[in-house]
């Protein structure tokens, strides 16, 4: 073989290997290498509400709205008094708050059955194909949520999507809510990964915009189809489903 030759057909096959070297790479990386979620991009609140309009007919709208309202009042009050309570207590008090609130006479079973649906939440439909296209991208998948681990635990079981999560993150470990920043550097503690690294997939407007603030990039997943916040930076992208967010992902690798 004529030395020309050779050269020729070195640098072909060195050409050919960077190639599938860069194939290699852009199946495997990308922008993101985790996804964080708050619980309720994934679980489903509405069957907890729909339970208090059962047990107090044309009372349960009133109720719920002061209920939810309150609930991340008490959540953030506690916090800046340094009385913290887990989201599990807090949403118990702020029950019976708004009921004193709407004129409802709660009754002892209504006091327990209510903050306990929180345990009885299930998936919405679209998400266990987006997080199987997820796993196929090889991301990492968690929950970095403001309610307790019994209650995201609880929901992947309930929900059969237990061994699609690679770590429930809780708050409730630092004693802190989102959107005070020790409560999103879990996600950086706990995953070992750089802020730019972890999307963080927020359910509320506000969660948003703190993720934001912190570093992380952020998408906001907006099922209720709620106005953006007047917090300063919003999300880096918002949409309604599951699906929604896993195009922009696959946009961003």
């Amino acid at each position: 073989m004529k030395r020309r030759e050779f050269l020729v057909l070195t640098q072909s096959a060195a050409l050919g290997l960077l190639a599938s070297s860069a194939m290699a790479d852009t199946r495997t990386s990308g922008r993101f290498k985790a996804v964080a979620f708050d619980a309720f991009p994934i679980l489903d609140p509405r069957p907890v509400f729909e339970t208090v309009e059962k047990l107090f007919p044309g009372k349960g709208a009133a109720l719920s709205n002061v209920w939810k309202a309150r609930q991340f009042e008490y959540m953030w009050l506690r916090s800046l008094e340094g009385q913290y309570a887990d989201f599990e207590t807090v949403t118990a008090d702020a029950l019976v708050f708004a009921a004193k609130a709407t004129g409802v006479e709660l009754t002892t079973d209504a006091k327990t059955t209510l903050p306990n649906a929180y345990f009885n939440l299930k998936a919405f439909p679209d998400v266990a194909p987006a997080l199987a296209r997820m796993k196929e991208l090889g991301l990492t998948i968690c929950f970095l949520s403001n309610a307790t681990e019994r209650i995201l635990r609880s929901g992947l079981k309930n929900s059969g999507l237990t061994t699609m999560f690679d770590a429930v993150i809780s708050t409730d470990t630092v004693k802190a809510y989102k959107p005070e920043p020790r409560a999103y550097q879990l996600g950086v503690d706990v995953l070992k990964l750089r802020k730019d690294q972890i999307l963080f997939v927020a359910f509320a407007g506000w969660d948003a915009a703190g993720a934001k603030a912190f570093g992380y990039p952020t998408y906001w997943l907006n099922r209720l189809g709620s106005p953006a916040e007047e917090l300063g930076p919003g999300a880096d992208a918002t949409g309604r489903t599951m699906g929604d967010l896993v195009r922009f992902i696959e946009s961003s690798r």
